[in-house]
């Protein structure tokens, strides 16, 4: 397996939801090894999540390394990002050497907004299913999905969903071993199907 360490990059936004960031950097901060974690936003300074939590961020866009891997979390901040251009453009170029770039909930909208799932499978949030999936120009939406892995893209469902993508990765990446030790560190029973979907079916979605 691959022994290098990768630069994980989070993106934060005003309105990010706290288990979309949070539970994947819990998984990757266990392998400190194989996984660097930095913060990255449009601008410096203070974000603010859907929660009310504070996080500092220093690093923008148009300083900040070009990453391993990116991601965009959800949350109701993803709502005005999808329209915003400037975000979207300095997010797309800061992010175009990565070698994964990644989703959790509704995130993945902001990832088609930025035209980066055109000719992806992709998945998102299944209460924000619909809305999700009005964005992007050329992407097949999977509406029954925990997460969808096509090449260099990978996104999940919603919240809770984010954790169990992130396993699939770090095993990707490092074997399943190094996935189940996160995971037991931190005492999360993974789901390692990424068709399971029960939300789906909840939200009418097939």
């Amino acid at each position: 397996m691959d022994s290098r360490t990768r630069n994980v990059a989070v993106v934060l936004f005003d309105g990010f939801e706290v288990l979309d960031v949070f539970g994947p950097v819990e998984l990757f901060s266990r392998l400190p090894d194989a996984f660097a974690l930095t913060y990255v936003a449009a601008q410096p300074g203070r974000v603010r999540s859907a929660q009310g939590i504070e996080v500092i961020v220093t690093e923008p866009f148009d300083t900040a390394n070009t990453p391993d891997i990116v991601m965009v979390p959800g949350g109701m901040g993803t709502r005005n990002l999808v329209d915003d251009r400037g975000f979207l453009d300095g997010f797309v170029d800061w992010s175009a050497g990565a070698e994964f770039i990644t989703s959790v909930c509704t995130g993945s909208a902001v990832l088609a907004a930025a035209g980066l799932l055109d000719g992806y499978r992709a998945t998102s949030n299944k209460k924000a299913f619909t809305w999700a999936a009005e964005h992007g120009e050329d992407v097949t939406w999977v509406p029954q999905a925990r997460w969808v892995e096509d090449r260099d893209r990978w996104t999940s469902s919603g919240v809770a969903a984010g954790m169990d993508m992130t396993a699939a990765l770090i095993a990707h990446l490092h074997g399943a071993e190094a996935a189940a030790t996160a995971a037991n560190e931190i005492e999360l029973d993974i789901h390692t199907d990424p068709d399971w979907d029960p939300f789906a079916a909840h939200h009418g979605l097939v």
